[in-house]
C-alpha cells in the first residue's frame, strides 16, 4: 500500500504507514505542495525506526539442508547443544530425498562458523519476530495489518521459548523493512536476537 492515511493529513490522529518503494519525502513533499498544513512534516518524524539489511530488530534464520535419514535433525541439534547453543524456534519440512530444517539460535555468529567448520549446508535469511501477549485477539490483527500493507507471508513459524515472557511469532516476508514498520505502528513489538538470547 503506496499511501498515507489522509485523516493523519487532515490533523486527525491516525497511523502512518510508508511502505514498498516510496520514501518519505516521496510522499510527504506531493501532499504539502496541494495546500496541507506543514505541520505534517513533525508527524512524520515520529514513525517508528525501521530496519536496514539484518540489523535492528530482524533475527537471522538459518536453513539447514538435511539428507533424508534417521538421525540427520539430531545431529545437528547436539552439534549445537554441545557448543552451548540454543534452539529458539525450528521447523522442518521435508521432500523425498531431503529435507530443510529452519532455525532461530541463540548465538548465530556462533552458528555460521560452526556450520562453515563441519561442513554443514545451510542458507542464512532474516526474520521478523513479534510478540504476542493475546495470541487470540492479536495473530488476526497481526495479519489483517500486513494484507493492508500489501506484505506477502512466506512462511511462519512459534518459538520455542517464550521471550520476556509472552508468545511470538517468527515471520519470513516479502519486504522486512514494511512490515516491522506497519507492525510498529499497529503498537506490536518487534523482537531483537538480544532479546531471544537472554
Amino acid at each position: 500500500m503506496n499511501s498515507v492515511n489522509e485523516s493523519a493529513i487532515e490533523g486527525r490522529p491516525s497511523r502512518l504507514f510508508v511502505c514498498k518503494k516510496n520514501t518519505l519525502s516521496d510522499i510527504v513533499a506531493p501532499r504539502l505542495s496541494k495546500g496541507r498544513k506543514a505541520g505534517f512534516c513533525s508527524m512524520a518524524l515520529d514513525l517508528p525506526e525501521t530496519t536496514s539489511g539484518i540489523q535492528g530488530p530482524l533475527v537471522k534464520q538459518f536453513s539447514v539442508f538435511l539428507a533424508n535419514k534417521v538421525g540427520a535433525l539430531l545431529d545437528i541439534v547436539k552439534l549445537l547443544h554441545k557448543n552451548a547453543i540454543h534452539v529458539l524456534a525450528m521447523s522442518v519440512t521435508e521432500s523425498t530425498d531431503s529435507a530443510i530444517a529452519r532455525i532461530l539460535v541463540s548465538d548465530p555468529d556462533q552458528v555460521q562458523d560452526l556450520f562453515q567448520q563441519h561442513d554443514v549446508a545451510f542458507g542464512v535469511s532474516t526474520m521478523v519476530v513479534v510478540e504476542l501477549r493475546e495470541v487470540a485477539t492479536e495473530l488476526p490483527k497481526l495479519l489483517a495489518a500486513l494484507v493492508m500493507a500489501e506484505v506477502n507471508v512466506h512462511f511462519s513459524y512459534a518459538l520455542l521459548t517464550r521471550p520476556r515472557g509472552y508468545a511470538a511469532l517468527a515471520i519470513h516476508v516479502d519486504d522486512t523493512e514494511c512490515a516491522s514498520n506497519v507492525l510498529q505502528g499497529e503498537g506490536f513489538r518487534i523482537l531483537s536476537q538480544s532479546d531471544l538470547s537472554r
